[in-house]
């Protein structure tokens, strides 16, 4: 692909990524709330929220096909097509099941980063439009891109009524679907050369391990913390707004950082280490004396927790041959989401019956064992770009 082209096909994405998460960013705060207005029980929030996750993973699983046989910008049109039709359903109905059908087929995020289809497919475009050596850079910007622009949308969800977000919704969705029709050509996935043996069986241990790792992250997801923080020392919202908006920008921090300790290191080492060390920091926290350290522990982890996000795509495309990447991204990505929707569901009667702090005890330690599994598994697969 020419520099002109992969420049083209880069900048496509991180538009389209860009309306994209701006809108999730008010709408993961936007629809409950508004599901509750309109009369659906705080049971029901709490089944929309898992069945959005579950409609989230069955999105990554079926657009697999269409990606790998109609190509990428196909596939991500479709998507994009889905968060049309999503929009108008909003714009139309006030019935509450009929706004979870639309949040379900929107894709709407409901957490602080973004899973899904989309991200499983924009990642293979990117891989297949930069060259090795700038790969973890450029999903670097677009990680961080997804963001920055979440936290700018959760900003303004206090500017306007739900019907003009919805319209603002409808209107980056149409955006999105002219961003993917404009992209240049994205090749297709190389043919499997005759004889060659699959990768699916390291396909699939990666997406284990990720899963196992996505489920720990679970029983600290930041309304959580918030929680621990509020019961444990009483911080109010005004006090957790400032913390979490810091940590935010921490988290922003960790994801420049990535490209320099991947390229002095090398990406799972670099995925491995940072993340480890960032577990015993979050195990750190439940025997926290005070606000202030269990603050300073939460802002070492954010720094360091999530240099693991760009390297950790890098890896996975680069470890799997060209034919498979839509395989592989599809797959982690289905698996990471199924995994992430359990775990909450425990989390709240850990709290209660355990111990407040137990949750943090729990991800810190399965965290680690997975950082552990991780290296142990793949320490003698060496990306051929490295």
């Amino acid at each position: 692909m020419s520099g002109f082209h992969a420049s083209w096909n880069v900048g496509t994405v991180f538009v389209a990524k860009g309306v994209r998460t701006f809108c999730y960013g008010y709408l993961g705060i936007l629809l409950p709330l508004y599901l509750a207005d309109v009369g659906l029980s705080a049971t029901g929030i709490g089944a929309f929220v898992t069945l959005t996750l579950i409609a989230s993973a069955l999105l990554t699983w079926g657009i697999r096909a269409p990606a790998e046989r109609l190509g990428a910008r196909a596939a991500l049109i479709m998507l994009a097509t889905l968060s049309v039709v999503a929009a108008v359903l909003l714009l139309l109905t006030h019935q509450p099941w009929v706004v979870v059908v639309a949040a379900m087929l929107g894709n709407v995020a409901v957490g602080a980063g973004e899973t899904g289809p989309f991200l499983s497919i924009e990642q293979v475009v990117i891989t297949r439009a930069v060259e090795p050596a700038q790969r973890t850079a450029v999903l670097s910007l677009y990680n961080l891109l997804g963001y920055g622009a979440a936290a700018i949308g959760a900003a303004t969800v206090a500017l306007g009524t739900p019907r003009t977000l919805f319209a603002g919704f409808l209107a980056a969705a149409v955006v999105q679907v002219i961003a993917y029709a404009a992209l240049g050509r994205v090749r297709l996935a190389a043919h499997t050369p005759a004889g060659t043996p699959r990768a699916t069986p390291v396909i699939r241990r990666i997406a284990a391990l990720f899963a196992l790792d996505s489920f720990a992250g679970g029983f600290v997801l930041q309304s959580l913390i918030a929680y621990f923080l509020h019961v444990r020392f009483g911080l109010g919202l005004e006090a957790l707004g400032r913390v979490f908006f810091v940590a935010q920008l921490l988290t922003a921090a960790s994801l420049l950082l990535a490209p320099r300790l991947a390229r002095s290191f090398g990406l799972l080492p670099t995925m491995v280490l940072t993340h480890l060390i960032s577990n015993v920091f979050l195990i750190g926290i439940a025997a926290a004396p005070s606000a202030a350290v269990a603050i300073a522990l939460l802002y070492a982890r954010q720094l360091l927790s999530q240099i693991d996000i760009p390297t950790r795509q890098a890896w996975v495309m680069t470890i799997v041959p060209d034919h498979e990447r839509e395989a592989a991204a599809t797959t982690t990505t289905l698996w990471r989401t199924s995994a992430q929707a359990v775990t909450p569901l425990m989390t709240g009667w850990v709290m209660q019956s355990i111990a407040l702090s137990t949750p943090f005890l729990l991800g810190g330690v399965l965290k680690i064992l997975y950082d552990i599994l991780l290296w142990t598994t793949f320490k003698h697969l060496k990306p051929p770009d490295e």
